[in-house]
Formats: C-alpha cells, structure tokens, sequence
C-alpha cells in the first residue's frame, strides 16, 4: 500500500486534462465540512458531476484511495464525468489525511460527506433516497465504515440513508488481523501513520468485525493481481459475510492489478461500468433480495 500513486500509468494525468466534459454540469469545491466544527476536522471540500437536466438520479459518492496518507478528489475527474453521462449524479470528496489525522477521522469524514449528500444532492438533480458510497483501495475501506457501522451515524444522531456500498478493490476490511501478521516483518508499520501503533484501533476500524450490524447491500469488486493485504482481508472478509449472511454481490477480475481496478473507468466498455451500473439498477429497482454471489468467472 506503500507510494500508491508512483505506479499510475502517465496517462491518467492525460487523460484528465484532455476529457471532453460535453453534456456534464461541474460544481467543484463545495464544503461539506466547515470550519469550527464540533469534530476538530479541517474544512473539506467535494465536487458533483451531474448531466445537464438532472432530476431524481441515483447517486454515486467515491472516496479515493492512497495508502490514507495522499490523494485528491481532482485525479478522479474522469470518473465523475463519465458516470454523469451514464445519469449517475456522481460526488467525488476529499477527507482528512495521515499523519496529520487519524483513521477516525477520516472515518467521521465519510459520514458527514454520505450526510451532506442526503440534506444537498436534490439541488444537484440528484435523487436523496438512493444515495451509494464507493471507493478504491483505502477508499474503498472508508466506504465500507461508512456503510457498515452504527456508531459514527448515532454520533450523528440519524440512521444511515445509504442504498448500497460499491468496494474496489479495498484495503483495510480486517487491518487488525493484518497488520498483527506484519509485526516485525519490513514495511509492517507503513499504516501506522493513519491506524497509530494500537490493536484496539485496528480492531475498531475494521469493517469485517462489524458486519453483523450491516443493513446495506455491498458490491465487492476484487482484482487477480491485487497487493497480497488486500487479497488475504478480502477473502476473511468475504467468508465473514456469508457466515453473517450478509447480503453480498462478489466480482472477480482475472488477471487485473490494483491501480486498473480504478482506471479501467477511463474506457466505457469496461467491466467495471456494467457492475457498478448494474448493482445501481438492481437495488434502486427494489431487489433486495439477493445473497453472496460470484457475478463473474474466476475464483
């Protein structure tokens, strides 16, 4: 999870700055956490991508990844804009990072962020009741607290109004049970920085030991070729889920690394369109009634 963004492909910077935004409304910089806040959190800003003429669309909040410790919402222009033509109204955020803050911060961040989109997105052409969180790598863990856990929504004194959490390819689903397995092994503190040196941190910020809590249908997206910590807690995170019967679509991408598992949005013909595009359709269509599955050959 070290140096996360060393390994993104020149084009992606290309890319960026090159993509036709035709048809898309771009509101950029809006605060969703404002100074003097309660939780001592620094402002925070996000960005809705929205086709012209919105009204009553499903929405897609994506948190980024980057080991918690680097990362903007403005690499990921492309995705807004590319789900804003597909009638997604797409909200892209920042939220705090390590070292300068910790992963309960950054998971506090996340809620407020799925909050503000609840009381705001009407305005943006965007349908309130069918709100999805998605992230990759340590965003997709800060998607899946989100979705998952009940303490940060109590904190904020209302239920959770998420529809359903999209996790690409994520980091930290069982970080306590990895991170004891790297205790004096190299690199085995990189993560320290945003889970500090305490077990009972790793534990409480671990999705995989709330699921018994869950009330919101994942979508758990998982490359062949992902980092190893990701490969072990996602398959301990997807054993956990069907033991909790949790209700779980599984997709399996053969052959794919960690950082295209992102960037295969650059192109509309990619797979990850028709699973995102897909579980969208399926819960905002009312069918809840789905266990775990395997949506694609592999594993």
């Amino acid at each position: 999870m070290k140096n996360y963004f060393q390994f993104l492909p020149a084009i992606l910077l290309f890319a960026i700055q090159s993509c036709a935004f035709k048809g898309v409304v771009r509101e950029k910089s809006i605060p969703y956490i404002e100074a003097d806040n309660s939780f001592g959190l620094p402002v925070k800003e996000l960005n809705v991508f929205s086709p012209k003429k919105a009204k009553n669309l499903p929405v897609l909040i994506f948190i980024h990844g980057g080991s918690w410790n680097e990362g903007r919402k403005e690499i990921y222009h492309f995705l807004g804009n590319r789900f804003a033509r597909r009638d997604v109204v797409t909200v892209i955020i920042d939220y705090p990072l390590a070292p300068d803050y910790q992963v309960d911060d950054m998971e506090r961040a996340a809620v407020m962020a799925v909050d503000w989109v609840e009381k705001n997105i009407s305005n943006f052409g965007g349908d309130s009741g069918q709100i999805f969180v998605s992230g990759h790598s340590a965003g997709g863990h800060l998607a899946a607290l989100a979705a998952i856990k009940k303490k940060p929504w109590n904190e904020l004194g209302r239920p959770n109004p998420l529809k359903g959490a999209i996790l690409n390819d994520p980091a930290g689903l069982d970080w306590y049970w990895f991170l004891e397995q790297m205790r004096d092994k190299p690199n085995g503190s990189d993560n320290y920085d945003a889970f500090t040196e305490d077990p009972e941190v790793w534990k409480t910020f671990s999705p995989i030991y709330f699921l018994d809590e869950n009330e919101v249908p994942l979508l758990l997206m998982e490359g062949e070729k992902t980092y190893p910590g990701i490969r072990l807690t996602v398959e301990r995170f997807r054993k956990k889920a069907e033991e909790k019967k949790v209700d779980l679509t599984y997709s399996f991408y053969p052959k794919t690394k960690h950082i295209p598992m992102i960037t295969q949005y650059f192109w509309t013909w990619k797979k990850g369109y028709e699973d995102v595009l897909g579980f969208i359709q399926s819960q905002t269509q009312g069918s809840m009634n789905r266990s775990s599955s395997v949506v694609s050959t592999g594993k």
